[in-house]
């Protein structure tokens, strides 16, 4: 299916398993924020609309005016952060190298990269909406 080209309704019907749908307030800066910091592919942007894929996985950026009628607009925040007590996991994405890059994109480190007993290497990235990111990869075994 190409990403730039598909109909919203063939795209909608192609959707399967878990999907993943974040409001933004400035969608073209959060968009610009997963480029920059844990390197994902932007399809289809525009103002309204981004799709991202990391791997074969696929989240969807709405602006906030496109939920106007959905009973989530009414409890979005005035300011971020937004989405407190979701973790969104960049599984393969290299913690330190995105730490290295998240400030200048517009992100805050609010837990810097470390090893954790359950295996992985990873840290937390606030991005610019308060939506916090994990890119984590395996652990070195000791």
């Amino acid at each position: 299916m190409d990403l730039e080209t598909v109909s919203p309704a063939d795209f909608g019907r192609s959707l399967r398993g878990l999907g993943l749908n974040l409001l933004c307030r400035n969608l073209r800066k959060m968009a610009a924020f997963l480029e920059a910091v844990f390197g994902l592919t932007i399809h289809r942007l525009s103002d309204d609309f981004a799709l991202v894929r990391h791997g074969e996985t696929l989240i969807q950026l709405h602006r906030d005016a496109t939920f106007a009628r959905h009973p989530l607009h009414g409890l979005l925040p005035e300011e971020p952060p937004r989405g407190a007590g979701a973790q969104v996991y960049l599984f393969g994405i290299d913690p330190d190298a995105a730490c290295g890059r998240a400030e200048t994109a517009g992100g805050l480190v609010i837990e810097p990269p470390a090893d954790k007993p359950h295996g992985l290497r990873e840290a937390t990235i606030l991005s610019p909406e308060g939506y916090a990111f994990s890119p984590a990869v395996p652990a070195p075994c000791s």
